[in-house]
């Protein structure tokens, strides 16, 4: 499995050398292997298994890994500066860094209704950005969301992401969000993505990005879960 998350193929040839064991053993491990779902076999070896599954929607996304995100949220507003323009991605992981934005002087950028909301219950210095609301995600999406985002410029923009691959790189499920997402990228001197462990090695949709264009900001990761190299742009919230 970890050869498959480096290179998205293995050959069963490969494997037999590699882990010096018989061919009938390997061609034994990769069926077990596909039965729990975790690749397809191909003639003389196996690739990666990806099922693009049903987007679940924002009060789903709240009750999922809540302890990691908290500790996401809390290490990314631990890196805003005063005067940092931001843009916080709609997202329940992105909207754990309301409660912990520091009392300096910023601005704030969002497409998240409910981010919208609390930053202003916080009486922080705010712009919701105007276009189509996407209603599953609480989201603000759309041709004239991308007309309005073109206006802004930002310091650190904070993204939320259903999937990150070595190969397929960064990816979500609608490419509407998508595009937003993207866009907020480009306008951005430094971009984060905000991803718990159940988001490695997955592939949706909709591209974002590649991998080298953004910074991740994970919680420690468990071996199991352990992220392709170079670990260059991870930081591990603990």
């Amino acid at each position: 499995m970890k050869k498959l998350n480096e290179s998205g193929v293995v050959k069963s040839f490969d494997l037999i050398n590699d882990l010096n064991c018989s061919e009938s053993t390997i061609r034994r491990d990769l069926a077990q292997l596909e039965e729990e779902g975790m690749l397809t076999r191909i003639h003389g070896g196996a690739k990666k298994h990806y099922s693009f599954d049903k987007e679940p929607t924002y009060q789903e996304k709240t009750i999922k890994n809540v302890q990691h995100k908290t500790s996401i949220g809390k290490f990314a507003a631990s890196l805003i500066e005063e005067n940092d323009v931001i843009y916080l991605d709609a997202g329940t992981t992105t909207l754990e860094i309301i409660p912990y934005l520091p009392d300096i002087p910023l601005t704030v950028v969002t497409n998240g209704i409910v981010h919208a909301s609390m930053l202003a219950t916080k009486q922080i210095p705010s712009y919701l950005v105007g276009g189509k609301l996407k209603h599953s995600t609480n989201a603000i999406v759309g041709a004239n969301s991308l007309i309005q985002l073109k206006e802004y410029q930002f310091t650190k923009t904070f993204l939320g992401v259903n999937g990150i691959d070595l190969r397929y790189g960064c990816t979500t499920a609608d490419p509407e969000e998508a595009a937003m997402k993207n866009l907020a990228l480009q306008q951005s001197a430094t971009t984060y993505m905000l991803a718990d462990e159940s988001k490695w090695n997955n592939v949706n949709f909709a591209k974002i990005c590649d991998i080298n264009e953004v910074n991740f900001i994970i919680e420690k990761l468990t071996p199991t879960h352990e992220p392709f190299q170079p670990h260059t742009n991870i930081l591990e919230a603990t």
